[in-house]
Parts: structure tokens; C-alpha cells; sequence
């Protein structure tokens, strides 16, 4: 029977850093107001490089990582909701980029659960016994998509990129997951609306920006996604205290300090990055493991149990008990 394992990870963020302070010299805002109710500190936003580009740069990092040439690969998901455009795709675009001539690419628009959704998707491929490599990338240029004259939003978002090699093995890496949709709460948090526009329809207008209601998403990942963490962690063969670290998206660090308490565990093994990143939507996760095998905290060598767990627009969330 095949399974799929994790074997490589990388992350890529656009080179230009702007702080808080950057932000309160084009708005009324402050570090004060941004880092006390959020955890973020600055962001990094992308002057010329689009998502595919990001997601580009982690897959050529993932290839030479693993020693491999792309044309080797059976299949490219980019988890994105700001792709480049709506054809070609922003995964058919990093195909052809880095000349994945042999693998099939899509998109996957899951916002901040986009990672998450993929991972479990790029899974079921590999176990089916088809496909034995592929790409997972969660790539997002949120700037684009931001409302800069809305304090209330504009200051919480970066842009960024990270993924995995998901590879074929005769041993079993990935234990338990959970994924869920709520389209009802879908209102929520909205981006990226098209009106109507044909000779034959009454005109509507565009609905671009990103818009949220704070208080409502804080109070979902709270109660739904800390419950869906809890259940997923008891249909796993783990208890709560063998799972060495808990990634979830990096949307606040409150959220993060609450969940630990809500789960009982300490607030250790919830590492987080916003503060340099912001919230990266489905880039979070991603970038987020990238950084903890960077740092040395999880090794890649199978020994060590992580949750990762995203939860957004939609609203979804999911999560993924894995072996790395």
C-alpha cells in the first residue's frame, strides 16, 4: 500500500519589509494599536513579483532541496485565493515556470484552510497508488487585494509563499484529519467578488477588497476550530501531550495564546511567525513549518508528531495530524 510522506519544505517572502510604523505614516494606526491587539510587528509586501511568481521560487527551492528535476513530478496544488488570474492557474503557471512537462496542475481556493485542504488532496493522489511526487504550495499576494484605506483590515495581511515535496512510502505518515465548511458564516469574510456584467444581465458592481468582521472570526476559530482540534487529536492514535507542536495559521496571537488554553497544552508548542509575516492566508501554515525546520525545531526524520491546523473564509477549517 502507498503512502505519502513529507519529505521537503520552503518558504519564499518578497524581499520589501514594511512595519507598523510604515503603516501609521499613510494611516491613523500605530505599532502600539497593531502589535497589542494582533502580535504582528511588520509584513512583507511584494512591489513586482505576483503569487505565481512567490510560488514559483518555493518550487524551484523544493526541486533542488530534494535533488530533483521537475519533470519528475506527477502533479503541482497552489492553494491561493489572489492567484494571477483566473486562466491560466496559478499552479498551470508555476508548471510551466519551473517545466513540470509530465505533472498536472490546479488551483485550490480554500483561503486560509487552502494549505490544509491541499495537503489531505496531494494525500489521497499519492495513496491511491498513481502518483508518486508532487507539490503542495500555499501562495497568496494579499496586498493586492487589500483595502488600504481600511485601518481595520489593511494592517493585518502579508504576502508570502510556502510548500512541500509530498512523496510516496511504504510507511504511514499521515494519521488523522478533519476538514469542515460553514458557507452559511461564509459573510463573514469576503474577497474578490465579480457583479454581473453581460448586455442581458442587470449590471452589479465588483466587490475587490477583502472585508471581515473581526469579532465573529475570532469568536469561530476560538469555539469551532479549538473543538475540531480536540476531536481530530482523539481519533488519532496520539494523545494531546504526544504531539510535539501545533502549527495553525498565523492569524493572531491571541487566538494562538486562547487555543493553547482551550487545549490544554503549553503555549511552546504553538510556535508562531505573524509578527514578522502578518497573516498570510494560505501561505501561513507553510511558511510557518519552513521556518521550524529552519530554526531546527522539527527535523524532518520522521521521529517527530505535528498538527496543523488552518481555519478562514468560507468559513473552512481543517486539520492534518502528520509524522515528520
Amino acid at each position: 500500500m502507498n503512502y505519502a510522506r513529507i519529505t521537503q519544505v520552503a518558504h519564499y517572502a518578497p524581499k520589501q519589509v514594511v512595519t507598523n510604523d510604515d503603516l501609521a505614516r499613510i494611516m491613523d494606526t500605530s505599532d502600539e494599536w497593531i502589535s497589542s491587539r494582533t502580535g504582528i510587528k511588520q509584513r512583507h509586501l511584494s512591489r513586482t513579483e505576483s503569487t505565481s511568481d512567490l510560488a514559483t521560487r518555493v518550487a524551484e527551492q523544493l526541486l533542488e532541496k530534494a535533488q530533483l528535476s521537475a519533470d519528475q513530478l506527477d502533479f503541482i496544488i497552489v492553494a491561493t485565493v489572489t492567484p494571477d488570474s483566473l486562466m491560466p492557474s496559478t499552479a498551470a503557471r508555476v508548471q510551466a515556470n519551473i517545466g513540470a512537462s509530465q505533472a498536472f496542475a490546479f488551483d485550490l481556493t480554500a483561503a486560509c484552510s487552502g494549505f490544509i485542504f491541499a495537503l489531505s488532496t496531494g494525500e489521497k493522489f499519492i495513496s491511491s497508488g498513481r502518483y508518486q511526487r508532487g507539490l503542495i504550495i500555499g501562495s497568496e499576494t494579499l496586498s493586492k487585494v487589500v483595502d488600504w484605506s481600511d485601518r481595520a483590515t489593511s494592517v493585518l495581511f502579508g504576502d508570502g509563499a510556502g510548500g512541500v515535496l509530498l512523496e510516496a512510502t511504504e510507511k504511514q505518515y499521515f494519521w488523522a484529519e478533519s476538514q469542515f465548511t460553514d458557507g452559511l458564516r461564509g459573510q463573514s469574510l469576503t474577497c474578490g467578488g465579480l457583479g454581473l456584467s453581460s448586455p442581458f444581465s442587470e449590471k452589479q458592481a465588483d466587490d475587490r477588497y477583502l472585508k471581515m468582521e473581526g469579532r465573529a472570526i475570532f469568536d469561530f476559530a476560538i469555539r469551532d476550530v479549538a473543538s475540531s482540534i480536540k476531536n481530530t487529536i482523539e481519533e488519532s492514535p496520539f494523545s494531546v501531550e504526544e504531539v510535539d507542536y501545533l502549527l495553525l495559521h498565523q492569524a493572531n496571537i491571541r487566538i494562538l495564546d486562547k487555543m493553547a488554553k482551550k487545549l490544554g497544552v503549553s503555549r511552546e508548542k504553538l510556535p508562531a511567525n505573524m509578527m514578522e509575516y502578518g497573516n498570510t492566508s494560505a501561505a501561513s501554515i507553510p511558511i510557518l513549518l519552513s521556518e521550524c525546520v529552519q530554526q531546527d525545531l522539527i527535523k524532518l526524520n520522521g521521529d517527530q508528531t505535528v498538527l496543523l491546523s488552518g481555519f478562514g473564509g468560507g468559513l473552512t477549517w481543517g486539520t492534518l495530524i502528520v509524522t515528520i
